[in-house]
């Protein structure tokens, strides 16, 4: 395998995936808002959900990797180990006392248990402590319920912690605190692992916030990069310049979108599923507007617009125009079923992708267009507001 991606539409060879576990069984009413989920949800059906849409890959000739295993191969790699257990031990909230027994613990586990508390956590009852090993003043003015290390539910949408450019990797700038730890994570498997031998990065975390669901690949040399609620103008600028200097792009579209929790990326709101068709919010698919960016001749990125995004893409593509399908059919459905990530559909390969089930008239409305639909499940899998393309991070992806 040689990971290589310059498209959202090609057909689809390696996916990283991950497949929800413990971590989404810490989630209570207490801490769901702080990490980032709408709704507690039924951890068994959310593995079943995650299951079938593993099984409609696969089924297709995919390639599915897991995030679990991979990090627990990685964590074979003494370096590997010794680097992810300091990153975690340099937590400032511990002191010296705990910090010595969470070292103690970790050292003991095998590369798959440190697996597991790297992503599900380490809760206060978990960590073994005793009268000649006490946890000192910290844990004992823990409260019970409280992590000594945190969880990362968030895991489970792997396109935003990295995201391939032809044959390089962005390890993303994640920009909300409850998910630092995942493009740690995502980093050393890249670095470490087997697999990845060699891999050349475009961009490391960090630098300036940029999440991959802002990320489009609209076509070879063509990127968009939507800045709101996550990515900020100055990582869509270093991001442009690092595509530039490595000749991953030509052109760097800036997209604005609204810094709100229903369009928290411009994979929310817009996905490609045709390599000239794009699936819009028809709310915003007439507002929305771009910055072009290019190289300029003093050799600085230059900068154009704001004109239509639509307009702005096709010229980059140097198509005539865009197709363009609309999320629902009337306002309200619209709303409801973009909130539902209608929008946030992955290409298999052109005129195919996965969308959830239970947007039933966006899906209609793709296969009248001449896109086949393969439906999911996703009542327990939205919870954290993402859908199949924020659940997952291509590797291979044929040319266009």
């Amino acid at each position: 395998m040689t990971p290589y991606v310059d498209s959202e539409v090609g057909r689809l060879g390696t996916v990283v995936l991950h497949r929800p576990g413990r971590e989404l069984t810490r989630l209570t009413p207490r801490n769901n808002d702080s990490l980032l989920f709408d709704a507690i949800p039924w951890v068994g059906r959310a593995q079943e959900e995650h299951d079938a849409f593993a099984a409609a890959l696969t089924e297709r000739g995919v390639e599915v990797l897991y995030i679990g295993t991979l990090l627990a191969e990685t964590l074979a790699v003494p370096d590997a180990r010794a680097e992810l257990t300091e990153q975690v031990l340099r937590d400032r909230r511990l002191g010296d006392t705990l910090r010595r027994r969470v070292s103690d613990h970790l050292a003991q586990l095998d590369p798959t248990g440190l697996a597991d508390v790297l992503i599900a956590g380490l809760a206060h009852e978990e960590l073994r402590t005793s009268g000649d090993r006490p946890g000192g003043l910290v844990y004992t003015l823990m409260d019970r319920h409280d992590f000594v290390i945190d969880p990362l539910p968030n895991l489970l949408f792997t396109r935003d912690s990295s995201v391939w450019i032809r044959d390089r990797v962005a390890v993303t700038s994640l920009a909300m605190p409850a998910r630092l730890r995942e493009t740690t994570l995502t980093d050393a498997i890249y670095r470490h692992h087997p697999r990845f031998g060699g891999t050349k990065f475009v961009y490391r975390p960090e630098l300036e916030h940029v999440e991959g669901g802002d990320v489009l690949l609209l076509a070879p040399g063509v990127l968009a990069v939507g800045v709101g609620e996550r990515t900020t103008p100055a990582g869509a600028e270093r991001l442009a310049r690092q595509a530039f200097a490595d000749g991953l792009a030509h052109t760097v579209l800036v997209v604005p979108v609204a810094q709100e929790r229903a369009t928290m990326h411009l994979d929310t709101v817009c996905t490609m599923v045709d390599a000239d068709a794009v699936l819009m919010y028809p709310n915003i698919a007439d507002t929305l507007s771009a910055y072009t960016v290019v190289v300029g001749p003093d050799g600085e990125p230059a900068v154009a617009g704001p004109a239509p995004f639509l307009r702005a893409a096709a010229d980059a593509m140097e198509l005539a125009e865009l197709r363009v399908i609309d999320t629902g059919l009337d306002p309200v459905t619209a709303e409801r079923e973009q909130w539902d990530d209608g929008n946030n559909t992955l290409a298999i390969a052109p005129r195919l992708c996965i969308g959830y089930e239970r947007n039933v008239e966006t899906n209609a409305q793709l296969e009248r267009a001449g896109i086949e639909v393969i439906p999911i499940a996703g009542s327990e899998l939205g919870s954290g507001r993402g859908g199949p393309r924020c659940m997952s991070c291509p590797l291979v992806r044929e040319p266009l």
